[in-house]
């Protein structure tokens, strides 16, 4: 019985030889067929779905205040439309790809989602200075979740959890 199981597990094994998926270039054209929430879409590239993890910024989880609103308003940019992913090649240890999606080559989706107040500039994993100034300007004008005195940013909600 477990030499069949390590014979099963070897033949399939042996079988995914070369199956591995082609990595993706730097820059694709994709098509969103889902919101999971408002930094993690799902693309259609070749007809072959990819997650994509939006760089740069960290949204509301979907339990806790403004996550719904950052997932309808990602929605509401991108859904079943064709976005350009800008990628660094690298994955998060969920194997998500980290990118930035444009919509019509000129809107920014991780952008906008920080500039509604959607969004948070994840300093964790950037340091880039234009989303740290578009959350300064979200929270100076009291936009999406900065309306709110004790918003929690979703790192320290997922560790709360």
């Amino acid at each position: 019985m477990i030499w069949n199981r390590r014979y099963t597990l070897t033949l399939l094994m042996l079988s995914c030889v070369g199956c591995v998926e082609p990595e993706l270039p730097t820059s694709f054209d994709a098509r969103v067929v889902g919101i999971k929430d408002g930094d993690t879409f799902s693309v259609l590239v070749d007809e072959q779905e990819h997650v994509v993890r939006l760089a740069n910024i960290d949204c509301p989880e979907r339990s806790q205040p403004f996550g719904k609103a950052a997932k309808q308003f990602a929605s509401d940019i991108c859904f079943d439309k064709s976005v350009r992913v800008e990628t660094k090649g690298k994955s998060d240890r969920y194997g998500r790809l980290i990118g930035t999606v444009w919509v019509a080559d000129s809107i920014e989706v991780n952008a906008k989602l920080v500039s509604a107040g959607l969004a948070w500039h994840y300093v964790k994993y950037s340091t880039d200075s234009t989303y740290a100034q578009l959350e300064r300007q979200a929270r100076a004008s009291g936009a999406g979740l900065w309306s709110d005195s004790t918003a929690v940013p979703p790192w320290e909600w997922r560790k709360a959890k």
